[in-house]
């Protein structure tokens, strides 16, 4: 018996390597139901992820960015009505609605053939495989890219430049990149690199380290600005999720100065800080 225990689990580990040298077939998800994925790799084999259970944000939720709402919808419906449309990148201060902006895009226009899927960083070299399972598909996708940011050595970022614009393969009509990032440029600006740039009769010639940092946020057609509300904008905003919770809002200094001192607690005034004071100011009032 012990001798044909030891021959189960051999098999078992010579099984697995083989599986590992030949991946199964992606089985991709039925687009029809299921509104977005997310990309994993298991044993060296790329595979889309379905998520069942979406974010509800809308967006009537994110308050004070009018502006941004107004540009990234405008452009996305461009998009579903295949019209020439731009890849997005949202930038800026952390908690300010850039993530929130694209999953409340897939809750408005999921039920005309929007579909999303969520690549992190680490998989950016798949886009190309990605983009390949895309093709001739009617729904229109938006690989969503959250949160990007690069080291200096990362070169990584070289197939997102590949994707956007660089390769020899062509973007599929019927994808778009929305990426959001703390940096404008994605990788760390050093002041030192500056000093390289050249002024030639007139003309800026930046220097080779600014200038391949820049190429890539250039490839994005698209590029909107989050920065730091001001005290009446976070009140604001308090206000809303205060009254989307049951309660009628900021009614009493007490409420305002708890909201304010929350905010300078966390050194930001966000929306993602006045939901949670919104949330904890709710819940706290329901016990009593």
């Amino acid at each position: 018996m012990d001798d044909l225990h030891n021959l189960i689990k051999k098999a078992e580990v010579l099984l697995t390597r083989i599986e590992n040298h030949f991946p199964t077939q992606n089985i991709l998800p039925d687009w029809q139901i299921i509104y977005a994925s997310r990309w994993k790799k298991h044993h060296h084999q790329g595979e889309f992820h379905a998520i069942r259970h979406l974010n509800t944000i809308r967006l009537t939720d994110l308050q004070g960015i009018k502006t941004q709402k107004q540009q990234i919808v405008q452009n996305t419906r461009q998009f579903l009505q295949k019209q020439p449309a731009n890849n997005v990148l949202l930038w800026g201060s952390r908690g300010t609605g850039k993530s929130s902006l694209i999953k409340a895009l897939l809750n408005e226009y999921a039920n005309q053939g929007l579909r999303l899927i969520e690549v992190e960083k680490k998989y950016l070299v798949d886009l190309l495989e990605i983009v390949e399972y895309l093709h001739g598909r009617p729904e229109r996708f938006i690989i969503f890219c959250d949160d990007l940011s690069f080291a200096k050595d990362d070169d990584s970022y070289k197939a997102l430049k590949s994707v956007l614009d660089g390769s020899i393969s062509a973007q599929p009509s019927n994808t778009l990149i929305y990426a959001t990032s703390n940096r404008r440029h994605l990788l760390p600006e050093y002041q030192a690199e500056n000093l390289d740039t050249q002024l030639i009769e007139g003309e800026i010639h930046l220097s080779e380290a600014v200038d391949e940092k820049i190429s890539l946020s250039e490839r994005f057609g698209l590029w909107l600005s989050f920065h730091p509300f001001k005290q009446d904008e976070y009140l604001a905003i308090v206000n809303y999720w205060l009254q989307k919770l049951g309660i009628n809002g900021i009614e009493t200094e007490e409420l305002r100065l708890a909201a304010l001192q929350w905010a300078l607690k966390r050194g930001s005034r966000s929306g993602r800080c006045a939901w949670q004071f919104a949330q904890n100011w709710v819940g706290q009032q329901r016990l009593k």
